[in-house]
Order: structure tokens, then sequence, then C-alpha cells
């Protein structure tokens, strides 16, 4: 780039040779906008760069250089997986979109090394953040107006050959969920437990077999739940239970359906007496909803659910790493599902 000061009586007979320089600050006059950082001057900019009371400052481009907006886009597509489309550039930002429900899986490790280049800015939500269409996941931009295309080249050769993109959207894949009670419920409340369990359900478009209340005994629970996975449940969500207390029916149970704990407990806040298994031969979750989990929207088993539903197997590692971030007080809302909400409609906003 060849840094250039231009007056505005430098649109005289010569103002040709302006065209296509890169004006690198925001120029206003008369509390008006004429022209924003980044923008590439034309033919039909000139009188108005001769009407300006002052110089403005502005590049040309050498072969080499991309323009900010070209080098977003370029990121952009780079980073990009299924789930997720581009919009155009504002102020150089390319922000990538959710097209779909589902899962977004970012590789942290992969944004970081993209991020090591020179003025490149990719930013991003965290991963295994579930969204809905129109969400926003990520940003691609750089921080100058233009940047070598040999950079961009080198994040191409980088990206090259992997097997996962950067990020995607993984969509939630349908179940037929079985759901195992052996909390003694009024009612009142069991109507309501059903009634949430059905929507969060029906949000990850699945649907539930069928509710079996039973009493707290480990021959009952494993009977109940083998019966659901006879008639084609591929998911069991196991509520009320003392993880705590070894003798629990539902842990109990599951060796009798020849199923495993991939872990006791999960350390996080609230909701930490959640655990998970699986089926040993076919691998069918096993989701427990401890009490403070049968109604409320924001514990642990959301956190996790959206894994699951995305036809991710978890392990034991994946549950471990929920400490991180784990107190999952009112400011973490933003974290779980918004079960009132097929789509959103983010807008791009100029930075």
């Amino acid at each position: 780039m060849t840094p250039i000061v231009i007056l505005p009586t430098d649109t005289g007979e010569a103002g040709a040779d302006l065209v296509g320089a890169v004006i690198t600050q925001e120029v206003r006059q008369d509390g008006a906008r004429r022209f924003r950082k980044g923008h590439r001057i034309s033919l039909d900019d000139l009188p108005v760069i001769a009407a300006l009371d002052r110089s403005i400052h502005a590049v040309r481009l050498a072969e080499d250089d991309v323009h900010e907006d070209d080098a977003g886009r370029r990121i952009a597509a780079l980073i990009a997986g299924d789930g997720l489309f581009a919009r155009e550039p504002v102020q150089s930002r390319v922000n990538l979109v959710a097209g779909r429900k589902g899962l977004a899986r970012v590789d942290a490790g992969a944004v970081f090394a993209i991020n090591t280049h020179g003025s490149v800015g990719v930013f991003t939500v965290p991963d295994r953040l579930p969204v809905v269409p129109g969400k926003i996941v990520a940003g691609a931009k750089i921080a100058t107006v233009a940047i070598e295309r040999s950079i961009l080249d080198e994040i191409e050769r980088f990206l090259a050959g992997r097997d996962e993109p950067v990020l995607q959207v993984k969509p939630f894949l349908p179940h037929i969920v079985g759901v195992v009670v052996t909390e003694g419920l009024a009612d009142a409340v069991r109507d309501r437990f059903e009634r949430t369990v059905r929507d969060k359900i029906a949000w990850y478009g699945s649907t539930v077999l069928r509710f079996t209340h039973i009493p707290e005994n480990p021959g009952a629970v494993a009977g109940a739940m083998r019966d659901l996975l006879n008639d084609g449940a591929d998911l069991i969500l196991s509520a009320g239970g003392n993880m705590m207390d070894p003798l629990d029916a539902s842990l109990q149970a599951l060796p009798a359906i020849d199923a495993t704990i991939t872990r006791l407990g999960a350390p996080a806040h609230p909701g930490s007496m959640f655990w998970l298994g699986y089926t040993n031969r076919t691998e069918i979750p096993i989701v427990n909803l401890a009490s403070c989990s049968m109604y409320s929207k924001a514990t642990v088993a959301d956190l996790v659910l959206p894994w699951v539903m995305a036809g991710e197997h978890v392990t034991a590692d994946d549950l471990a790493s929920l400490g991180y971030g784990g107190l999952l007080d009112r400011d973490m809302g933003w974290r779980f599902p918004k079960y009132d909400a097929d789509s959103t409609e983010e807008h791009d906003e100029p930075i």
C-alpha cells in the first residue's frame, strides 16, 4: 500500500488518477458522513471530494493487496462449514449466520491460529452453543483497509485438508424419546413436568414415545427402560432419583439393560446431580433429569442435551469440561437453548 493525502484541488484534470484509491478514515462534513473507511474512490466521488473543506487520507493498493471487504469474504468462505451462510460486509465485517437450528461447533485452536496472521480477526460464539436460524455465529474481518494476498494464501494452506471445518452448525437429529419417572408426582405437578419435557423435546424436532411413571424399584425401572428400547426409543430420559445413593433404582437398573454410566455428577451448578450413561451395544444415551432439571430450562441437562440431540457421543472428558464456565448463574442465560424461539433476526452492527 502507498499512503497518499488527497486535497480537494487534486480533483482537477488529473483527478481520474485517484479512482480506485482506498480512503483510510471516515470523512464527515457539516455533520454528515461523506465517506466511510475503506471506501474505494470512483469517478462519481470526485465532485464530492472537490467540495470538501479538508484533505483526506487514502492508500493506493499494490497488486498483492486485497481490499478489506474482499479479504473478509475470503476468510469467511475458508472457515464456514455446513449450516452457515455469509452476509455481505458491513464496514469490512463479514458475519456468518446460522441457516438452521442446531449446535454450533467451533474449533478454538484453529480460530487462534488464524488470528495470529497479521491483522486478521475471526471472532465466534463459544463452542457447542445451541443456535437458531438467524443467529450470528461468527464474524471475519481485517483491521486494516487491505492485507497482503500472501497472508490469505497462508491461511488457506493451513486450513487445507482438514477433516472438519473451523465452524459449522450441526443439525439436531430427530429422536424418539422415552421417559422413565421414579419420583412420585401429584397430578398437577405431573402434568406440568410432562408438558415441559414435551415442549423441550419438540424444540429439537423430536417426539416423546411415552412417559412411564413407576415405583422406585430397580426391576421396574429396568423393565420400563427395556420396553421403551424395544418400542423404538433411541434416547431415554430418567427423571427423579438420587445420584448420591448407590442403591438408587435407576442406577441399579442400568446393568440389567446392559448400560453403563459415563459420569456421575457434573462440575457445574445448578444441576450437579446430573448423570449420563449409554447402552453398551447400541450406544443409546440415557440422560438423567435430577429434580432441579425436571422443570427448569437452565441446568446442566440443558447444556448436555443439545450435544446429544446433535448426534454427538458425550464422553467423560466432555462432561469434565463443563467446569470451566460451569457456574450457571442468571448471567449465563445466553448459553442455554432458546426453547421459546425457533429463529431470530440478529442484525449486523457496524464496528
